[in-house]
């Protein structure tokens, strides 16, 4: 039987690869548990600096497997949720940045996985559609808390209500992606970009991927705090002695995260 998700861990990336090709990676009760499991193994890894979401074949994620929900819609939904979310939940939470590299089709639960991730590299070619509202259903996955912090609220709104689709050069436009490359360039890119990450401060990073997130729900003062707690935590790890060694000794700074 195959694996509805491969993963692996490689000089601090951890790579998790959505692999039901053959369902454009859909996502179903055993790829969401088996996505719960990886990330509760890298939550615990002090040795991941980094983490990549892909999938296999012609799509990153297609969204959800509609027939987990067609027999059993409420219990089914909840099945597929409750693992994604306290996937999500974790993710959020890591130090280490992630880091999806999409092509294909990344809709519904997909393009929520995706907005939720902190670099996004697409392939030209790539079609994304929140999709939910064309199955009468309202969103999930986390997307209703990043879309409007990406994109703002009237733009939030026009995708997630319209449930019209966009191309790579208007995700781009919007915020939602970092870069488009071309599809043979892709792999490459993503890989060089999560290298990159995984020889830097990671608990830096996490510090500064919490300020920012959380800063749209505190005051100026109350951010000020925040900021003072942050640089302080990272004032206590040899990263930031190794950081300014090596920014006055004017050579490259090798961070052990």
């Amino acid at each position: 039987m195959t694996h509805p998700l491969l993963f692996s861990r490689a000089d601090g990336i951890a790579t998790l690869q959505f692999n039901r090709p053959a369902q454009l990676n859909a996502l179903d009760v055993p790829t969401a548990q088996a996505l719960l499991a990886a990330v509760q193994e890298i939550a615990a890894d002090r040795s991941v600096r980094a983490v990549l979401l892909k999938g296999a074949g012609r799509a990153f994620v297609a969204g959800g497997d509609l027939a987990t929900l067609q027999a059993n819609p409420v219990q089914g939904a909840q099945d597929l949720l409750e693992p994604l979310n306290a996937a999500v939940t974790l993710l959020h939470g890591l130090d280490a940045p992630v880091i999806a590299q999409v092509h294909g089709a990344a809709a519904g639960a997909g393009l929520s996985l995706m907005l939720m991730c902190d670099f996004v590299l697409a392939a030209e070619g790539t079609k994304f559609n929140l999709a939910y509202i064309n199955l009468g259903t309202s969103c999930d996955v986390g997307a209703s808390w990043a879309l409007p912090r990406l994109v703002g609220l009237r733009q939030a709104l026009e995708i997630a209500l319209l449930g019209e689709g966009f191309d790579a050069a208007e995700a781009l436009r919007l915020g939602l992606i970092n870069r488009v490359l071309p599809a043979a360039e892709l792999d490459a890119a993503a890989q060089a970009l999560a290298q990159r990450i995984a020889s830097g401060p990671t608990v830096a990073y996490g510090q500064m991927r919490r300020l920012l997130r959380d800063s749209l729900t505190r005051d100026l003062p109350a951010q000020l705090q925040a900021e003072a707690q942050a640089f302080l935590a990272c004032a206590k790890t040899p990263d930031f002695s190794e950081g300014v060694a090596a920014f006055l000794a004017k050579r490259p700074a090798q961070f052990a995260g």
